[in-house]
C-alpha cells in the first residue's frame, strides 16, 4: 500500500507534496506564512513563545496535566496521539490573553513593515 506523506502541522507542504498540486495562487495566509520563513521572524515568534510559555508556568502546568493523565490511565495504556488529543484542546484555552495579544502585535509590526 502506497501511503501519501502527510503535512506537518509546523511546517509548509514540502516541495514534492506540490507536485501533484494543481498550479494555483498562493493564499495570502501562504504568502505571510512564506514571508515568515523567508525572513527568520517565523523562528523569532516561536522562541518569543517559547519563552512566555515557560515565564508563566504554561509549560509546567501542560507537563502536570500530561503526567495526571497518564497515571491515571496507567503508563502502557495511553499513546502519544490519545495525551496530544486529550491535552491540545486544553492547552491552546490555557494560553493566557497577554501571551496572545504580545504575538498578535508582533506580527501586525512583521505585516506593516513588510508592507504584506
Amino acid at each position: 500500500m502506497l501511503r501519501k506523506p502527510k503535512a506537518s502541522v509546523n511546517r509548509p507542504p514540502t516541495p514534492d507534496m506540490l507536485e501533484n498540486t494543481p498550479e494555483r495562487e498562493p493564499t495570502l495566509q501562504e504568502l505571510i506564512n512564506i514571508k515568515l520563513i523567508e525572513t527568520g521572524e517565523k523562528e523569532r515568534l516561536m522562541e518569543l513563545l517559547r519563552e512566555r510559555l515557560v515565564d508563566c508556568g504554561w509549560k509546567d502546568e501542560m507537563k502536570s496535566l500530561c503526567r495526571a493523565f497518564v497515571k491515571k490511565k496507567g503508563r502502557n495504556n495511553v499513546t502519544v496521539d490519545e495525551l496530544i488529543h486529550v491535552i491540545t484542546p486544553k492547552g491552546r484555552a490555557s494560553v493566557p490573553g497577554s501571551v496572545k495579544a504580545e504575538l498578535l502585535q508582533r506580527i501586525q509590526s512583521f505585516l506593516v513593515s513588510a508592507a504584506l
